[in-house]
């Protein structure tokens, strides 16, 4: 089942105020209406936007952020 859309939850606040603010979540919408949240990452290592992920499988979103966190931690 494909993506429909996605919405990427808010950023943390800049240091120090968003030490402890959650990290950015990535959810999911799929063709059939149901949602789930895939992932959440460090903004600071990996960014993404909203039009990368419509059209994947949940499988191919987390194939996505591997590829990019792997980019980072080579870097």
């Amino acid at each position: 089942m494909k993506i429909k859309s996605v919405t990427i939850t808010p950023m943390p606040r800049p240091m120090p105020l968003g030490m402890f603010d959650p990290m950015p979540e990535v959810i999911a919408t799929f063709e059939d209406g149901s949602t789930k949240n895939l992932f959440s990452f460090y903004p600071d290592e990996v960014s993404f936007r909203v039009s990368e992920f419509v059209g994947l499988t949940e499988e191919e979103a987390h194939s996505l952020f591997q590829k990019k966190d792997t980019a980072y931690l080579r870097s």
